[in-house]
């Protein structure tokens, strides 16, 4: 059985709280990551996380100034 694009889990919103960021997704769930899985985002200073953009309709994160780019689906254990 396949997914559509459509089907996947898409971020709406990112939030940063103490060694940790949360992404609340459009179906309402929210995924709490440790930044200590992603140290380029743990080392970077709170504003070059905060300049973020999503990709793919939110299927994707991108931080352009680190270099990082986190999948969502991937986050939740899924195929990207």
């Amino acid at each position: 059985m396949s997914t559509s694009l459509a089907d996947r889990p898409r971020a709406r919103t990112i939030d940063f709280v103490p060694d940790a960021f949360v992404v609340h997704l459009l179906d309402g769930r929210s995924l709490t990551v440790p930044l200590e899985w992603f140290p380029r985002l743990r080392d970077a200073s709170p504003e070059q996380r905060a300049r973020y953009r999503f990709s793919g309709h939110g299927y994707a994160i991108h931080w352009p100034e680190i270099d990082e780019d986190i999948s969502v689906p991937g986050l939740l254990g899924l195929p990207d």
